[in-house]
C-alpha cells in the first residue's frame, strides 16, 4: 500500500489544488510543494522498506479484481527499478515547484495538470499489470498538451500538439505488441509477473512483436529517427514541465522497452540488439553534434537530452548485467541532472537575462557568478565527469557494450566520438554563455543573485548527483537483485536464438 500512496496523492492534490481559486497563490504553492515532498518521502520509505534478500521479486504488492472479462486486474508493485524511478519522480516533482514559485497565473490550473501528470508516472512505474500500465501511460500524456499550450513560450500550440501526437502514435504502437502478448501468451492474461515466468512465446512470435514494443516505448524515450518531439516540445515548455519531460517521462518509454519489451521477449531482444546498438550510438552522436551548432541555450538542453537517452538504449541493447544497470543508472543520472540543466536555462538565467540566444549574453561569469558556477558544475556532471552520477553509468553502458559479442567494433567507435562531442557542446556552450562578450550588449550591471527557492532546487539536484557519483551502491545495490530475471531469461534466450 505504501508505493500507491505516490498515485493516491498526486491525483487528490490534482483535484484539491484545480477547485482552490486561482487568486490564493501562496496557498496553492504551499500545496503544491508539501504534495511534492509527500510523494518523495513514500517513495523514500519505498526505499528503505525494500529488501534486498527478495530483490527478484516484487514487493508491495496490490492486487485487486478490475476488468474480469479480459483478465486485466488492478495489480501494482515495486522492485529496485521502480523505486529508484520512484524517487527521481518525487525528487522531479518537488524542484519543480521550487522552480515555479513565482507562478501566479493560473497557478491553480497549473499544478492539477501538473500533478495529474506526475500521478500518471508514478502509475505507470508501479503498474504490474499491462492494460493498467497502458492505462497510466495514456493519463500522463493528455497534461502535458495542456501545460505547454497554455504556459509555455513561442510555438507552444504546434510543440504541444507535435509532443502529443508523437506519444499518442507511440502508445498505439504499443498496445498493438501488448494485445500481440494478450493472444500470443495462450493464456489471455495481461498479469505482467504472471507472463514473465509462464508466458511461452515461439521464437518467431518474440521476433516479430519485439520492434514492434520497442519503438512503441522507444518513441516517448527520445529513439531516433522519432525523437523530434523531444527538443521542439522541451523548449515551448514552461520550466517545470521541461524538468517532467526531460526528468522522468522520457523515462517512461525507456522503462517500457526495459520492463516489458526485453523482459517479456528476451529471444526478440537477443536478435534486436544489433540494430537497437546502431540506433542507440546514431542517438548519442546525433544529439551531440547538433546540440554543438544551436544558437539557442534551451535547444542546446533539448539535443543533450536526446543525446544522453542514447546511452540509455545502447545499455539497453547490451543485454549483459553491466549494460543493464548502466541503463538504469543513466536513466536516474540524466533525470537529475537534465532536470537540472532545464531549470537553471529555463528559469534562473532566462528570468534575468530575458534571451536564451548564447549570442545576446555578455559577461555573465561577473554579472551572475553563482549561477554560472552552478551551471558549470552541472554541464560538468552532464558531460560525465568523475564524482558523478553520469561518469558511472556512462562507464557501465560502455563496459557493457563492449563485453557485448554481437556489437560491431564501429559501435565502440560511434559512442567513442560521440563521448568527445558531449564535452565539446558541454565546454564550448558553456564558454559562449557566460564567458563570451556579446557586442549587442557592453553593459556590465549585475543581476539578481538566486533565489532561496532556486538555491534548494538546485543544490537538491547536484548534491544527488555528486552523492550517487561517489557511492552508486545507493543504487546499484537495489538495481542489480531487480534485474536478476530479466538477466536470467536473456541468457536462456541467447542459448536458444543462437
Amino acid at each position: 500500500m505504501t508505493a500507491l500512496l505516490t498515485v493516491i496523492i498526486s491525483y487528490l492534490a490534482a483535484v484539491v489544488l484545480g477547485i482552490i481559486p486561482g487568486r490564493h497563490y501562496r496557498l496553492i504553492r504551499g500545496l503544491a510543494l508539501v504534495t511534492g515532498l509527500s510523494t518523495l518521502a513514500v517513495s523514500l520509505v519505498c526505499y528503505g522498506q525494500f529488501r534486498l534478500g527478495e530483490g527478484g521479486t516484487f514487493q508491495n504488492v496490490i492486487e485487486l479484481p478490475w476488468i474480469p472479462a479480459i483478465g486485466a486486474e488492478f495489480k501494482v508493485g515495486v522492485d529496485g527499478l521502480s523505486i529508484s524511478l520512484l524517487m527521481l519522480t518525487g525528487l522531479v516533482a518537488v524542484c519543480g515547484v521550487l522552480f515555479t514559485w513565482t507562478l501566479r497565473e493560473r497557478a491553480n490550473q497549473f499544478y492539477a495538470y501538473y500533478f495529474a501528470l506526475i500521478g500518471g508516472v508514478f502509475g505507470v512505474f508501479l503498474s504490474l499489470d499491462l492494460f493498467l500500465l497502458f492505462v497510466f501511460y495514456e493519463l500522463a500524456i493528455v497534461p502535458k498538451y495542456f501545460i505547454i499550450a497554455i504556459w509555455g513560450s513561442g510555438r507552444k500550440t504546434y510543440a504541444a500538439m507535435k509532443l502529443v501526437l508523437f506519444s499518442f502514435v507511440g502508445s498505439a504502437v504499443a498496445l498493438l505488441g501488448l494485445i500481440a502478448i494478450y493472444y500470443g501468451s495462450g493464456q489471455h492474461t495481461f498479469d505482467l509477473v504472471q507472463l514473465m515466468h509462464s508466458g511461452e512465446f515461439s521464437p518467431k512470435f518474440q521476433i516479430v512483436v519485439f520492434p514492434v514494443l520497442f519503438v512503441g516505448f522507444g518513441i516517448l524515450a527520445g529513439m531516433w529517427p522519432f525523437h523530434t518531439w523531444a527538443p521542439t516540445g522541451h523548449v515551448a515548455a514552461p520550466t517545470a514541465a521541461s524538468m517532467l519531460l526531460a526528468g522522468v517521462v522520457m523515462k517512461l518509454g525507456a522503462y517500457g522497452c526495459l520492463r516489458v519489451a526485453i523482459g517479456l521477449l528476451p529471444e526478440g531482444a537477443v536478435y534486436w540488439a544489433p540494430v537497437v546498438g546502431w540506433i542507440a550510438v546514431i542517438n548519442i552522436v546525433y544529439g551531440a553534434l547538433i546540440a554543438l551548432v544551436q544558437t539557442d541555450f534551451k535547444y542546446v538542453i533539448g539535443y543533450s537530452s536526446v543525446s544522453h537517452m542514447g546511452f540509455v538504449l545502447l545499455g539497453l541493447a547490451t543485454l549483459n548485467e553491466v549494460g543493464l544497470v548502466g541503463a538504469s543508472l543513466q536513466m536516474f543520472s540524466h533525470g537529475v541532472i537534465g532536470a537540472l540543466l532545464f531549470a537553471l536555462v529555463g528559469s534562473v538565467v532566462y528570468s534575468r537575462t530575458r534571451s536564451r540566444q548564447l549570442g545576446d549574453f555578455h559577461n555573465l561569469v561577473q554579472r551572475m557568478p553563482g549561477i554560472c558556477w552552478t551551471f558549470v558544475a552541472a554541464g560538468l556532471a552532464s558531460m560525465g565527469l568523475p564524482g558523478f552520477s553520469g561518469f558511472v553509468a556512462e562507464l557501465h553502458v560502455l563496459i557493457g557494450a563492449w563485453n557485448q559479442d554481437r556489437f560491431s567494433i564501429w559501435i565502440m567507435v560511434m559512442a567513442g566520438i560521440g563521448v568527445l562531442a558531449t564535452f565539446a557542446y558541454t565546454l564550448v556552450k558553456i564558454h559562449e554563455a557566460f564567458f563570451g562578450k556579446s557586442s549587442a550588449s557592453a553593459s556590465d550591471e549585475p543581476y539578481a543573485p538566486m533565489t532561496l527557492a532556486e538555491k534548494i532546487g538546485c543544490g537538491l539536484l547536484l548534491s544527488i548527483a555528486t552523492v550517487i557519483g561517489i557511492y552508486p551502491p545507493l543504487l546499484t545495490s537495489i538495481l542489480e537483485p531487480s534485474l536478476a530475471p530479466i538477466l536470467e531469461a536473456l541468457a536462456a534466450a541467447g542459448k536458444e536464438v543462437f
